[in-house]
């Protein structure tokens, strides 16, 4: 094998050494520009946009970046996540006992008055027969007093999941759950006509039906995508986790 000749070695601020001048290489030419192509370059997008326009709820902003967007599993079409059925339980719970309190502040006095009004006619002779007829004067009263019982405390069951959960889509229960009842169409709002057809639904439902309120309620757990009661199909809402 040729070794390559040996050159001597420059002094430093000397001359460049004799001898034979080093072989130089040429440099290749570099490519391009390149031609744009016709038309010019395509920008990415546009990105399609998931199911269903986003419509936020009055006073809750926008979902927090990394929120999944609407129309994903578990998350409503206005961008909000559904409910789940732990925290409807819980407002169902605190609703009824808020409605059930409200109705002893009207059966307790009218329990205390009756039976003021009757017992003294229920008292017996000494021969041991009644001084006057237990039918008519302690049954029937009685069955009035349940019937009016009944009528006030479907009233309050109407004014309560009605009139005062339709302005806000939350009773108390929901409130302290922060949960909301909205239309499932997101550009919607939720009418009287559609929380009285949820109210109706649950509370004719139940007095027919004895375990349609039980099947009512767990509906949720295998529906899809709304996880909605059958109250909620009827009225075309669903229930969703809010801010506060």
């Amino acid at each position: 094998m040729t070794q390559p000749p040996s050159y001597p070695t420059p002094q430093a601020g000397g001359p460049p050494p004799a001898g034979p001048t080093p072989q130089r290489y040429a440099v290749p030419p570099q490519p391009g520009p390149y031609p744009a192509p016709p038309g010019g370059y395509r920008q990415p997008g546009p990105y399609p946009t998931p199911p269903g326009p986003y419509v936020g709820l009055p006073g809750y902003p926008p979902p927090a970046p990394g929120t999944p967007p609407p129309g994903f599993p578990g998350m409503s079409p206005r961008g909000l996540p559904l409910a789940s059925f732990g925290d409807r339980l819980l407002a169902l719970l605190i609703d009824g006992l808020v409605v059930g309190a409200a109705s002893l502040v009207f059966i307790v006095p009218a329990f205390i008055i009756f039976f003021q009004m009757v017992l003294p006619d229920l008292t017996t002779r000494a021969d041991g027969r009644p001084t006057s007829d237990p039918f008519t004067n302690f049954l029937l009263p009685m069955l009035a007093l349940q019937g009016v019982i009944f009528v006030v405390a479907f009233a309050l069951s109407y004014v309560y999941q009605v009139e005062m959960m339709f302005k806000t889509g939350q009773t108390i229960g929901k409130r302290a759950m922060k949960i909301q009842v909205v239309p499932l169409d997101p550009a919607a709002a939720l009418t009287r006509t559609a929380a009285a057809k949820r109210w109706a639904v649950y509370q004719i439902g139940g007095a027919v039906i004895p375990v349609f309120s039980y099947l009512d309620g767990l509906w949720q757990l295998w529906d899809k995508p709304w996880q909605q009661c059958l109250h909620d199909k009827f009225a075309g809402t669903i229930v969703v986790k809010v801010a506060g």
